[in-house]
């Protein structure tokens, strides 16, 4: 009897055909959700680590503990500042990463 062949797929030609290529409005906006998610988690993980309630560290920060709820469910409503707060209370280093694109145009 002959068996049938299973077709594989990647994770990327996943997300290509159903969210979208990659620089589409759609797929960018996943992309960015999904990095808050995990940072997200990240901060929850560090600070479970670390011992200390959402509110501990939300005074550690200077911020209520309904603000480290938030960022720990999704980090998309923070700002650049918060999080490296958060993570400087954490005693945790983070380090961001900045690619430029190679078709920069300078305007005068």
């Amino acid at each position: 009897m002959a068996t049938k062949e299973i077709k594989t797929y990647s994770l990327t030609e996943m997300k290509d055909k159903y969210i979208g290529k990659l620089g589409t409005t759609d797929r960018d906006e996943y992309e960015y959700e999904l990095r808050m998610d995990v940072l997200g988690k990240m901060i929850k993980s560090a600070r479970l680590e670390r011992r200390l309630t959402q509110e501990e560290l939300g005074k550690l920060v200077g911020v209520q503990k309904a603000q480290i709820s938030k960022l720990e469910s999704s980090a998309n409503s923070a700002t650049i500042d918060t999080v490296l707060r958060v993570f400087k209370a954490l005693k945790a280093e983070i380090n961001f990463n900045v690619k430029l694109e190679d078709n920069f145009v300078k305007l005068a």
